[in-house]
Order: C-alpha cells, then sequence, then structure tokens
C-alpha cells in the first residue's frame, strides 16, 4: 500500500500528527519545520531511525516532496498557510482555528474551490468518542429533529501559561478575544447535526483578574448562543473558568443525547448516555442507556491525546486523499461555519450583545462584500478595522507579567 508522505508544519502541536505518520500504514511523515531549534532537536529524538528532512523555515519546507502538509503552528496564523501548501499542490490538514478574519476566510473557501485540494479542518473534539456517537446516532435519525444543544469546552490555562506562550507579549493567546476559540465547545454540535450557524448573540466573562495575571488581555472566558438553520439553539461556553469540563448534551424531538460531565470520574467525552424514544410524543419512559462506544480503530488510537481524537482526524484526512469514500472530514465551508460563530459573536459583545447574522460564504454572490473585512486584535493585520481585545477595552499589563511568564517558561525548559 503506497503511504501518503506527510509534511508537518509546527513540531511542538504536530506531534500527535507526526507520531501517528509514525505506526500508521496509510501515511509517513517526510519533514517537520519549525522556527524553534529546541522544538526541531526534540523531534529529531522522537522520530529516529526515520527518514525525515527538518526545516527552520517554510520556504524551504513547502519545496519538498510531500503529498500533504498538517498545519500545527500558530492558531491564528493557518489560513494563510494552507493557501500557499494548496497552491503549490499539497493537501492541507489545518489546525484550529480556520481563519482570523473574514476576509481570509473567502480567499480560503476560494482557494480550495480553484485548487480542488483537499482541505480539512483538524477540530479533533467533534472526533472524540461520545460526540461522535452522537453524529452517528443524529444522522441515523434516532434523535429527531434537533431543537436545543450545548457544548463545553473549559479549560484553565493559567498554570501552563508560560510552556504555552513562552513570555511573548504578543503571543496570538495573549491577544485574542473571548470568543475566538470557540471550535472546540461548537464545533462538535454542528459537525454532528450537518447544520449550519445563521446567527449568533455574544456574551463574555468580565472577571479578568486571572486573565491579567498572566498576561492574557481578553475576557475570563466566552459565551456563543446560536441558532442554526433548523430553528434550533445551541450555548456554547469556553475559556478560563476555574474548573475544567468538557461537555455535550443534544436535544432532539425524540429526546436527547449527552456526554459524562469530567466529575462523574466516568471517561466523560469517552462515555454517553442515550434517552430516546422510537417517535416523537411516544415519551414511553424509555430508560437511559449508558455505554462506551467502541471504533473500528480503538486499539491503535488508544495512546493518542484528546479522547483518543488526533489519531481519528488524521485516519480520515490520510483515507481521504487516498479516495476512500467513508472518510468524514471537516471541509472548508463546515470550518469557516464553525470558526465564524467566534468572529462574530465578538462583534454582537461589541455591539451590545445585538443578534448577529453568520454569512453563508457558500454563496459566491455575496463574498465581494467580506473581501476587505480585516477586523480582528491583530493590528498588523486589522489596520484600522483594529479590534479592542476586550469589551471594556484592550487593558494594559505591565511588562513585569511577561518577564515572569518567560522566566517561569526558560526555568521549567531548562529543567527538561
Amino acid at each position: 500500500m503506497k503511504k501518503v508522505k506527510i509534511g508537518v508544519l509546527g513540531g511542538a502541536r504536530g506531534t500527535s500528527m507526526i507520531n501517528y505518520c509514525l505506526q500508521a500504514n496509510n501515511a509517513e511523515v517526510v519533514a517537520i519545520c519549525d522556527k524553534r531549534q529546541d522544538v526541531l532537536d526534540g523531534q529529531k529524538q522522537n522520530t529516529k531511525g526515520y527518514n525525515i528532512a527538518f526545516y527552520d523555515n517554510f520556504e524551504d519546507f513547502i519545496q519538498h516532496d510531500m503529498d500533504a502538509v498538517v498545519l500545527a503552528n500558530y492558531a491564528d496564523e493557518h489560513a494563510p498557510f494552507a493557501i500557499r501548501c494548496m497552491k503549490a499542490g499539497k493537501h492541507v490538514f489545518s489546525e484550529v482555528l480556520p481563519v482570523k478574519t473574514v476576509k481570509e476566510a473567502v480567499e480560503l473557501i476560494e482557494c480550495v474551490e480553484e485548487t480542488g485540494m483537499i482541505y480539512a479542518y483538524g477540530e479533533n473534539y467533534c472526533y472524540m468518542a461520545a460526540p461522535y456517537e452522537m453524529r452517528r446516532l443524529y444522522r441515523e435519525g434516532r434523535l429527531g429533529e434537533l431543537e436545543y444543544a450545548e457544548g463545553e469546552y473549559i479549560h484553565n490555562c493559567e498554570t501552563i501559561w508560560p510552556d504555552i506562550t513562552y513570555g511573548e507579549r504578543d503571543h496570538w493567546r495573549n491577544r485574542m478575544f473571548s470568543t475566538y476559540y470557540c471550535t472546540h465547545s461548537v464545533g462538535p454540535i454542528i459537525h454532528a447535526t450537518g447544520l449550519r450557524p445563521v446567527s449568533v448573540i455574544g456574551f463574555e466573562g468580565t472577571k479578568t483578574e486571572r486573565s491579567r495575571r498572566i498576561g492574557r488581555k481578553s475576557g475570563q472566558f466566552g459565551i456563543e448562543m446560536v441558532k442554526l438553520e433548523n430553528g434550533a439553539i445551541v450555548k456554547s461556553i469556553h475559556g478560563g473558568l476555574y474548573q475544567d469540563s468538557i461537555w455535550y448534551t443534544m436535544y432532539g424531538s425524540n429526546g436527547r443525547l449527552e456526554s459524562a460531565r469530567e466529575d462523574t470520574m466516568t471517561d466523560d467525552v469517552s462515555h454517553i448516555y442515550v434517552r430516546l424514544d422510537d417517535y416523537p410524543g411516544a415519551y414511553t419512559g424509555v430508560p437511559i442507556k449508558d455505554y462506551y462506544p467502541r471504533r473500528e480503530f480503538d486499539d491503535d488510537a488508544k495512546d493518542f491525546g484528546h479522547g483518543n481524537s488526533d489519531f481519528y482526524t488524521m485516519w480520515h484526512f490520510v483515507e481521504k486523499i487516498k479516495g476512500n469514500p467513508d472518510a468524514d472530514i471537516i471541509d472548508v465551508y463546515e470550518a469557516v461555519d464553525m470558526g465564524f460563530v467566534g468572529l462574530f459573536a465578538y462583534r454582537s459583545i461589541l455591539d451590545a450583545h445585538k443578534e448577529v447574522q453568520i454569512p453563508n460564504l457558500r454563496d459566491k454572490s455575496i463574498r465581494d462584500a467580506w473581501r476587505d473585512d480585516v477586523a480582528c486584535t491583530d493590528p498588523a493585520i486589522a489596520g484600522d478595522q483594529l479590534l479592542p481585545t476586550f469589551s471594556l477595552g484592550t487593558p494594559d499589563i505591565p511588562d513585569e507579567v511577561y518577564e515572569e511568564q518567560r522566566r517561569k517558561y526558560e526555568e521549567r525548559s531548562s529543567k527538561e
């Protein structure tokens, strides 16, 4: 079996994708690129014995002979690199998030359409066991019509902030707004149902003491109240509340599907609760079923992160390239839909929480209206469309905060 040749941009987050290629029978990693020499040195040890080229710059990396590129670089820089890769004839697996601006979304979609290359969005939470079982049951019609759903991705990163921002004042995590990193919470609902988000109202947490003391300039957490195209409502919450939580629930005309909560200590997103009637209105008092959904490659995936989902995102991407009709990827339109929930929720926050319509960029006739929309929190991109990082204004954080984060990072790195 011929293996798909994969290059990985971003050797830190890219470790899971690299490890997939090291053990897979359908893919091999042939090149790794990272701007940090310590990351490259670590991957040289991780991949010892394999014929892999290493690069410290993208321009040389993109010339390497490979079929596809995994983008595991900074989360707000994926779209420009995806476009470069596809124009160079490489398929793309893009880590989260898909775009930083609406302008990037237009350009990304049109690049996929023009090149015909495969674009897969790596929203791994969609492929965790319970959310993916929700998708199966929904697509079989068991839940009936979706009426309401919730998704939670709460991750208190305060203790690891030095490790993931390196003490960089302008790191994307410090500059992102509260609703930007939304696809871990809303993505599994969208992917399960295939329903497009059409409007959103945004909210943010304004108690920001924990954010400020680590150098993060946004609200503490974000909330999106989303209307889907069938009229269903989704509540999505994510960010830095104190206790972590990954949890999903879906209410339909036939019943309810729900993942376990972390506090139940029952493997949370690997454990599902199902309460479904045979048809709407039966209300037979059917007992709740709870089980651990099993999938074909669970034994191969057992050592992969994010509830084994890192394995499945890559497997589906590679199989899509190989022409497997059963390969299930998140395509560019669905990826943009997921990302737009957060982008437009923040516009709602800045406009007194008014409902904001989410554009459907599948419709070519509306794209011109968004081609020059670069509103974001990055001054190098936004120009006069620059947004504050927080609804009450971008906070002024002393240099000493970032110096302390840098000191902690260097201290921890020296002990590894």
